[in-house]
């Protein structure tokens, strides 16, 4: 972990740093593969308190580690003069570097009240939800093989990639024949092969595909009758996103990396469920300390994907339970 030592000044100090988890093998998705998952993680201490968030920059955003950390080292200044998560929206705009700030100070809240952050937020105590489970990219047979093995889990994510997806699915489908199945295209497709593409899924019984055309060139989803459910996630952040994609998509995907943080997250799930989306929590390969958060926004989705723990070499001390296809809400000890 390359971090900055903590600073002192008034009752709260701040310390940010970018750390690199090893991947289990390796993730491909159509924009290409990595091999460790690298997260940046805020520190707000008081006192003897120390409240934590972890956040993950996306390239696809324009983001990187190093811009990020910066990000969050810049609010040292109002951190130390008290700010507070609804003054952090206003002082940031949304994206990874809020988020570790917004996940933070929540969890500094609730050691400060010594009681867990729902409760402080008024909301029932999350239960344990299925996660889906992804499949990386590959050839068809790849795919199959891993498909295989997973497929004792109830939900798989399948990541296609343009070129070959309607064998790949069609593949998956037949190593893993009792397993619900959601498909991620990350912008993969074109509107030559999107009809196509979209009848290979539901041939094969897939229940949504997420973002198959690429964010800003996706006119065409409102032309054609969609076969299965289509879900938004590139083409969706916060709030001020959702209204134009009525008539294209009928799910959003909410990450808080997106939203830049908890706050955002709960208040765009419930304004995306009053205009007619079905909710998808998502993430990024990251750490429980990621996915922690986020387990409170998956308590009222249709689809949870925060698997992100299961894809790495290891997970950090107190991580989230994972049992099967069940993910439990998180101990004190690791967030909130």
């Amino acid at each position: 972990m390359t971090s900055t030592p903590f600073r002192t000044v008034s009752a709260r100090t701040l310390s940010a740093g970018i750390e690199r988890w090893p991947i289990a093998g390796s993730f491909t998705i159509s924009r290409g593969a990595k091999t460790e998952a690298v997260v940046v993680v805020a520190e707000i201490r008081q006192g003897n308190l120390i409240g934590r968030g972890e956040c993950v920059p996306y390239p696809r955003y324009g983001e990187t580690p190093e811009a990020t950390l910066a990000a969050i080292q810049a609010m040292l200044g109002p951190l130390a003069d008290g700010m507070d998560r609804t003054t952090l929206q206003a002082k940031m705009p949304a994206g990874a570097a809020r988020n570790a700030l917004d996940c933070a100070l929540a969890d500094l809240e609730a050691k400060t009240a010594s009681d867990r952050i729902w409760n402080l937020l008024g909301r029932p105590a999350p239960e344990p939800r299925t996660t889906a489970y992804t499949i990386s990219l590959g050839t068809p047979e790849a795919m199959a093989e891993a498909s295989a093995k997973a497929s004792h889990r109830a939900l798989l994510k399948i990541k296609l990639g343009g070129d070959g997806d309607g064998e790949r699915i069609k593949a998956v489908r037949k190593a893993a024949p009792a397993s619900e199945l959601i498909v991620d295209a990350n912008e993969a497709w074109t509107e030559d092969d999107l009809a196509a593409n979209l009848a290979a899924c539901a041939d094969a019984g897939v229940t949504l595909v997420e973002q198959p055309l690429p964010a800003g060139k996706d006119a065409a989803l409102a032309r054609i009758k969609r076969p299965i459910a289509v879900c938004a996630d590139e083409s969706v952040h916060a709030r001020a996103s959702l209204e134009g994609l009525r008539g294209r998509y009928d799910a959003v995907n909410i990450k808080l990396d997106k939203t830049g943080g908890l706050m955002e997250a709960l208040a765009m799930a419930e304004e995306a469920r009053a205009l007619g989306f079905e909710i998808m929590v998502g993430c990024m390969v990251a750490t429980s300390l990621s996915m922690a958060p986020a387990m409170l926004v998956a308590q009222d989705a249709r689809f949870v994907d925060l698997d992100g723990p299961l894809l790495l070499a290891r997970d950090r001390d107190r991580g989230l339970r994972y049992e099967g296809s069940l993910v439990y809400p998180p101990d004190a000890a690791l967030w909130g």
